[in-house]
């Protein structure tokens, strides 16, 4: 993997150099992991005239889960607690007769970077702006097969919760035996706070467990991500508890569904992003639920959960192959509950079959 991380590191430097910046300092954890395999607690990265170095304010651990530091960089561990390692790294780029350095100025505080400044005063600062996220959005081969792995481990994770006694047990509880089980199943750890909805909280996107407990009759709107080896995927599900469906869920269930698959469907090499989001929402707002409709209906996914691109309805861009995203529309009824139904795919030309489905899970409306 070291002439991954050596060729991604590269592709920045080209960037920095046609902005006129012959260093650069990357201090958001993702953005460090992704160009060096690892990103330690407070861990930044520099990269300069001669060399790149990765500061750390500890040595890294050595757990898989957290990465292993690519081997071709030179490790700088901080002599003494407390320290600030873009402070440090902005003074080994004056070490190393750098003239410039571009910093990330969207994740560094006011007072860091003023710091940075008054350490290396006799350069001239520039804002990196978002172009490490940028190299992000497209996926290699080696990122998509983590991804699927996640993608697999939740679905396995849900299947084992579907298959066990439901009614009486809080949405809380259920969240943390679902998370219990990524973990179980090799995840490093759950990709959000996972999100378990039951009857009258059903459908609604980012709701927080709560100890309402699971009765006949309600939907169950569950929505949650595991971890594998920093890659982040995503799904959410709804079903019935109960025997039968009543008309109104059904109902409700079929429409969520016919537009989650008109997203899923716009999903392709020079896709507008606003226009997968229109096919979805178009679904939903001809059956009159044009309000309370959520902003986007997708989102890329990666080191984070939540990345470039946004599927939402103002968004400018076109998709690119081996993107990964979420398409997830949903309706949430005040009183009543909803549906909400989410999947991570990568988007493939049609040549190749069209946009690759990762989670599996069941999309038949259920009666658990």
């Amino acid at each position: 993997m070291s002439e991954v991380f050596a060729a991604r590191r590269a592709r920045l430097r080209d960037r920095c150099n046609a902005s006129g910046s012959a260093s650069a300092l990357v201090s958001r954890p993702a953005n460090v992991r992704y160009l060096s395999g690892a990103a330690p607690q407070g861990s930044v990265l520099l990269l300069s005239r001669h060399e790149d170095f990765l500061v750390c304010a500890s040595p890294p651990d050595d757990r898989p889960s957290e990465g292993r530091p690519d081997e071709s960089l030179t490790l700088h561990v901080l002599p003494a607690p407390g320290g600030d390692t873009a402070v440090a790294a902005a003074g080994l780029a004056v070490a190393q007769d750098a003239d410039s350095l571009a910093v990330e100025e969207h994740h560094l505080t006011v007072a860091r970077h003023r710091a940075i400044g008054s350490v290396a005063s006799q350069l001239r600062l520039a804002d990196l702006g978002c172009a490490v996220e940028q190299l992000r959005v497209v996926k290699d081969e080696e990122e998509i097969s983590c991804l699927r792995i996640g993608a697999e481990i939740a679905d396995q994770a849900l299947g084992e919760l579907l298959e066990s006694i439901l009614v009486g047990r809080t949405e809380r509880h259920l969240a943390l035996e679902l998370e219990r089980r990524l973990v179980d199943h090799g995840a490093d750890g759950p990709a959000f706070p996972t999100s378990v909805a039951t009857g009258p909280h059903s459908g609604r996107r980012g709701h927080r467990p709560t100890d309402r407990r699971v009765e006949e009759g309600d939907f169950l709107s569950v929505c949650l991500g595991a971890t594998y080896r920093g890659y982040r995927c995503e799904i959410g599900r709804t079903f019935v508890i109960g025997t039968s469906p009543a008309d109104w869920q059904v109902e409700l269930y079929d429409l969520v569904f016919a537009a989650q698959r008109a997203g899923r469907e716009a999903l392709a090499p020079g896709a507008a992003f606003r226009d997968v989001d229109r096919a979805a929402r178009h679904v939903l707002d001809s059956a009159g639920h044009a309000e309370g409709l959520q902003p986007l209906t997708g989102h890329g996914v990666g080191l984070e959960i939540d990345e470039d691109p946004q599927l939402a309805p103002a968004a400018m861009g076109k998709l690119d192959a081996c993107v990964p995203v979420t398409v997830e529309p949903g309706v949430h009824l005040p009183g009543r509950g909803g549906v909400r139904i989410d999947d991570t795919l990568v988007v493939r030309p049609e040549a190749d079959g069209g946009p690759e489905l990762l989670t599996i899970t069941t999309k038949e409306l259920l009666a658990l």
